[in-house]
């Protein structure tokens, strides 16, 4: 995106299905599972560049012998960082002991990372945290097999204080006030408490206590226990989890918010936040792999045993759509239809904005992830213009000529890369006069293909705070010189913050509130904003349930249109010699395009949860009070 928009986070689970010596036979390594490992993080690191963890989980190992390792990073290059450490030592331990050679048993047992259960996290800091302790997978240590557990997850929970003050009416004193910590504490209390209750079956039925332990490790209930944790959770999430022992889930919200895919073979189950992901790295068709249900855990025992359970009952569904737009690797078949799809679905919009003189527009894109909504963009125009051939020579075909009809045929779609990215300019004088300067320098133009009687088509992937285009882009464009620059979102106006993930949490951040609030002051309707915040703030200490979204407020009394012409004058300058117009998605088209992702909040105010209207309302009042603070 033309703003830089941050979201957390992926996940990668692999569990081997086999003796390490089947993988070591058919595809000539033990370290199999760790290879596998590395590629799924990697093919995600779209998904997060602040930090990377891994964690591996060894069965049947002995007293005394380490079964759970963990190593995480948080340098700028993360993922490569965790698997250099893992090379590292793995290498020293090899040089050690070369006589460890091909046997699997002493490879297992000297060797650390070699293990039959993995879990890999990436993930973007969206609180500007980005200390090593704020970097998954998480690790709740036990000298329990069972207790030990390891999370890690993509989510973020509205209700982290209230899930907080249960852990301490529990009895806990939980080390941080963090969703991954809570989570994982609350999780672990009901762990602890079936461990023990199996224990005490076990010692009933006659059994000692070393033997009790395979014991508990058959009986332990996870679908239950998950069940209890999750009673109170408000959020989206997708959650991973490993027991010592070698039981391991994962577990999506009831609207099915964040993204978790699996696959299963008789050698591996797998799981990542995206499906294109699996279908690279294990090489298998689209077909072969699928989602996690809302509202179910998948949950692979220890045994090997695999079943899909409902842990909360599924609601209906709102999967991010923003996914489907920007955030997930457009490789994905669905998703790369669909993005195709939202930029034809606007080509009316543009086409009205261009008064349809195509023959004198030039279309392009910013950033590279829009590249494929504008293929969608240039077929629909390209359909446009051969319906206009195709009426012409029905209407002229008693005169047309051969020198006619050629000139006729080579009439295309003028399409161009008009900018190009300068990733290496950093910005680094604070002086707002030299830093704008420098910002406006980011991208490079192409010059020599805009004529000056040329509309400038543009297809971002959507406009959030508006900043780089102000600052930059637009700028850049008019040096071209062209008649009219037309900005294009294929994602409607982002107008609500976003509470399960993405990085929008301050309402006058984002550029729609701020174009329908100057509209409210142009039409002395500036009253309906104090209306709004009476209306928030009387609702303070109600319940989540009964908490409604009066933010809706702000907007309702302006068109779409309005407040994308607002946008388009706040986002131009003086100096700005072409005609600015700003274009957005309709959510009617965006759910046309992803039928299967119609989790549309930002957008629309339509929150999945009960928390998500307390953290709009809480964020439009930090912007009434003049409280520069997180909603939560």
């Amino acid at each position: 995106m033309s703003d830089a928009l941050k979201h957390e986070c992926g996940i990668a689970l692999v569990r081997l299905l086999k003796p390490l010596e089947y993988y070591k036979e058919k595809y000539g390594t033990a370290f199999y599972g760790i290879q596998k490992m590395y590629l799924m993080m990697e093919k995600q690191h779209n998904r997060g560049q602040d930090g990377a963890g891994f964690a591996s989980i060894k069965f049947d190992v002995e007293p005394g012998q380490r079964y759970i390792s963990r190593v995480r990073s948080n340098h700028s290059q993360p993922i490569q960082d965790v698997f250099k450490q893992i090379n590292e030592r793995v290498s020293e331990e090899l040089k050690a002991h070369p006589e460890l050679g091909d046997d699997m048993k002493e490879l297992k047992a000297n060797i650390p990372y070699i293990g039959e259960l993995f879990l890999g996290h990436v993930r973007y800091g969206t609180f500007g945290k980005n200390s090593i302790e704020s970097v998954h997978p998480f690790l709740r240590q036990s000298n329990w097999m069972h207790r030990n557990l390891i999370l890690a997850g993509n989510f973020n929970m509205t209700n982290v204080k209230e899930l907080f003050e249960n852990l301490v009416e529990l009895g806990q004193h939980p080390k941080e006030m963090a969703d991954t910590v809570t989570v994982m504490e609350k999780i672990g209390h009901f762990l602890d408490k079936e461990v023990m209750q199996l224990y005490q079956d076990c010692k009933a039925e006659g059994y000692s206590k070393r033997e009790a332990s395979p014991v508990i490790a058959e009986r332990l209930d996870i679908a239950k226990i998950l069940a209890r944790s999750a009673k109170n959770l408000d959020g989206g999430y997708a959650m991973a989890g490993l027991l010592g022992h070698g039981d391991a889930f994962v577990f999506r919200d009831p609207a099915g918010i964040r993204p978790a895919y699996f696959y299963q073979d008789d050698e591996v189950v797998v799981v990542a936040s995206e499906r294109p992901v699996i279908q690279t790295v294990f090489n298998v068709p689209f077909e072969s792999v699928q989602e996690i249900d809302p509202g179910n855990a998948l949950i692979i025992k220890k045994n090997g045993k695999v079943s899909m359970n409902q842990i909360l009952e599924p609601t209906v569904k709102k999967a991010c759509s923003f996914e489907r737009i920007y955030f997930s690797r457009g490789s994905d078949a669905e998703i790369y239809q669909e993005r195709k799809d939202l930029g034809k679905l606007i080509l009316p919009a543009v086409l009205k904005a261009i008064d349809s003189d195509t023959d004198n527009t030039v279309f392009s894109y910013i950033p590279n992830t829009a590249e494929t909504s504008f293929y969608g963009l240039v077929e629909a125009a390209q359909d446009f213009l051969n319906q206009r051939k195709n009426n012409y020579i029905l209407e002229n075909r008693n005169t047309l000529t051969t020198e006619t009809l050629q000139e006729l045929l080579a009439v295309k779609i003028r399409t161009e890369k008009v900018a190009i990215k300068d990733a290496k300019l950093r910005t680094f004088i604070t002086e707002d006069s030299s830093r704008d300067d420098l910002v406006a320098h980011v991208y490079d133009v192409t010059y020599g293909v805009i004529k000056p009687e040329d509309n400038l088509v543009i297809i971002d992937d959507s406009i959030v705070r508006g900043t780089t285009l102000k600052m930059s882009i637009i700028k850049m464009m008019d040096r071209l010189k062209p008649k009219r620059i037309v900005i294009v979102s294929s994602a409607p106006q982002i107008r609500y913050p976003d509470c399960y993930g993405i990085d929008m949490a301050k309402l006058e951040g984002l550029v729609a509130f701020r174009a329908a609030l100057a509209l409210l002051k142009e039409r002395n309707l500036y009253h309906i904003v104090d209306e709004v915040y009476a209306k928030c703030k009387a609702q303070e200490n109600f319940l989540d349930k009964d908490v409604v979204n009066y933010v809706t407020a702000i907007y309702d009394q302006f068109t779409d249109e309005e407040i994308s012409d607002k946008i388009a004058e706040m986002l131009s300058s003086p100096e700005i010699n072409a005609e600015v117009k700003i274009i957005f998605q309709t959510v009617d088209d965006l759910h046309k395009a992803c039928p299967k992702n119609l989790g549309d909040w930002y957008f629309t105010g339509d929150y999945p949860t009960p928390g998500g209207n307390r953290v709009v309302n809480r964020a439009f009042m930090n912007f009434y009070e003049g409280k520069d603070a997180r909603a939560y």
